[in-house]
């Protein structure tokens, strides 16, 4: 099966000076002891606290920071592994139990909660060019204006083997990588983070990035059967919840038909779809859903026995809507994946399409592949976010080791727990919102984002068995870029709105 991997004129601007804090920061080791440090700090260590004072909407707002290490427990008491985690709480709150408490997790399964954490919802975020492309190295870090720690506190947590974090001495580290492991370790920590800042009181949400959609829903679940924790709210960013709509293996077509919106918005973005339709986004994403859902899914479904003449309606609308010739249709059998997109739709130019954000492209060696060498908004991404929180973590945070920083971690293979079958968190949303009513879910997507299409997880909640009473518990966001939409300057601006006005009560 196929893996959904998180990747997931700029200078560099120092933090500004912490104010004294409320919390004794902690000091700089000593260089002898740096010399001789060979291992990261476990949860037996106290966490480090810094503070400082973020602009957020024009208001300052001072904050602590706190890095650190939980355990995950076994039914003894020992610990089976090591969690580290970066938590910003607001200092001006006459009454910290009220604010919410948002846990934030990127996906892979494999990545660290660095893309969301530097890249969005933190209060310091990396420098990008404004629409998201690479900036010239050296790399840097910049006050985050846009940060959600105006309306709640932060948690950014790695899951283990990611990060910093690691499994405990003569524990395996794979006996974390699969689903049931994963929300059993995840929702350990939550809980035990939730119990020692006395924050059960608290509103509740978790924010979860691609897998971490699917990570976050099944969190609720375990949440509020396992610890009686029940939650405020889920936000999820350009995720999955079936993964049926995602892995096009011979015999499932669905996902096709949910990809075809993308390639249209992609499309227009680079100015290859016909006159009418590059006019006017709005009408060319709704024709695109309309065939997609219609006429497309239909012909897939009739597979060789789709009659000559209505074959060549579908390339020929298949083509109008998406930018490519209708012989790379032809010559895909009506199935065109996001390699054969991304490889095609400019190739007359000799560039590639980024696959977490189509509007990103670049140049490999090899134009003569059926699909790219690699993926141009990836690679964008990669060298700011790792640079950035190598620096933060150890001179900004204080925060000492030898050890890498686990950008993204080798957890394969990773267990669903499922045999002949596609893993789906979507009825395990359904049966919380049931038994929490109050929980409500907003869904951000890219629009040029092809590895998580946003129809996907529209099609998936739609098809959950969850009451019509409590439809009304979804709402859903999209934005002009892909995957990460908040390296994008503009839907940066619009996911702070979002996010705030989804906390609100």
């Amino acid at each position: 099966m196929k893996q959904i991997w998180i990747l997931l004129g700029a200078v560099a601007i120092t933090v500004s000076a912490a104010e004294t804090p409320a919390i004794a920061p902690a000091t700089n080791a000593p260089a002898a002891a740096k010399s001789e440090a060979a291992t990261i700090p476990d949860a037996t260590h106290k966490p480090v606290f810094t503070t400082n004072t973020v602009t957020i909407s024009g208001r300052r707002v001072p904050y602590a920071a706190e890095t650190g290490m939980l355990p995950i427990l076994k039914a003894d008491g020992a610990t089976r592994a090591s969690v580290f985690y970066i938590a910003y709480t607001r200092l001006d709150e006459t009454n910290p139990t009220a604010r919410p408490v948002t846990f934030c997790f990127n996906g892979g399964p494999g990545s660290s909660s660095v893309w969301l954490h530097l890249g969005g919802l933190g209060p310091r975020r990396v420098i990008m060019n404004p629409d998201g492309t690479l900036p010239a190295p050296p790399f840097g870090l910049v006050d985050n204006e846009y940060s959600l720690l105006g309306a709640s506190d932060l948690v950014f947590i790695d899951p283990v083997a990611t990060g910093f974090s690691r499994a405990a001495k003569d524990e395996k580290p794979d006996q974390f990588f699969g689903d049931a492991a994963d929300l059993d370790s995840v929702g350990e920590f939550i809980r035990l983070w939730t119990t020692r800042h006395d924050r059960w009181l608290s509103p509740k949400y978790l924010c979860g990035e691609s897998y971490g959609v699917f990570r976050a829903a099944g969190l609720a679940d375990h949440l509020r059967s396992r610890c009686g924790m029940y939650l405020n709210g889920l936000m999820l960013v350009s995720g999955v919840l079936d993964f049926a709509t995602l892995w096009n293996n011979p015999g499932n077509d669905l996902p096709y038909p949910l990809l075809l919106p993308a390639f249209t918005a992609a499309a227009h973005y680079h100015g290859k779809l016909p006159a009418d339709l590059q006019r006017d986004l709005p009408r060319a994403l709704a024709e695109a859903r309309a065939f997609a859902a219609g006429d497309y899914t239909a012909a897939l479904q009739q597979g060789s026995a789709l009659p000559s003449s209505e074959r060549r309606k579908i390339i020929a609308a298949f083509a109008r809507l998406t930018g490519l010739a209708p012989q790379v249709v032809e010559d895909n059998n009506l199935r065109v994946d996001q390699g054969v997109f991304r490889r095609q739709l400019l190739h007359s130019q000799g560039l590639i399409l980024g696959a977490y954000d189509a509007r990103i492209t670049g140049r490999d060696n090899n134009p003569a592949a059926s699909g790219p060498d690699f993926d141009p908004s990836a690679a964008a991404t990669l060298g700011p976010f790792s640079a950035a929180m190598n620096a933060y973590v150890r001179s900004e945070l204080k925060f000492e080791d030898d050890l890498p920083y686990e950008i993204i971690a080798g957890v394969q293979p990773w267990n669903y727990g499922i045999r002949n079958s596609y893993a789906s968190a979507g009825e395990k949303l359904a049966a919380t919102i049931h038994q929490n009513p109050y929980m409500r879910v907003l869904v951000l997507g890219g629009r040029c984002d092809l590895v998580c299409p946003v129809d996907t997880m529209r099609y998936a909640l739609s098809h959950t068995q969850l009451d019509p009473a409590y439809r009304t518990n979804l709402s859903f966001a999209e934005f002009d870029s892909g995957h990460m939409m908040y390296i994008n300057l503009p839907d940066l601006k619009k996911m702070q709105q979002d996010l705030e006005r989804f906390l609100k009560p």
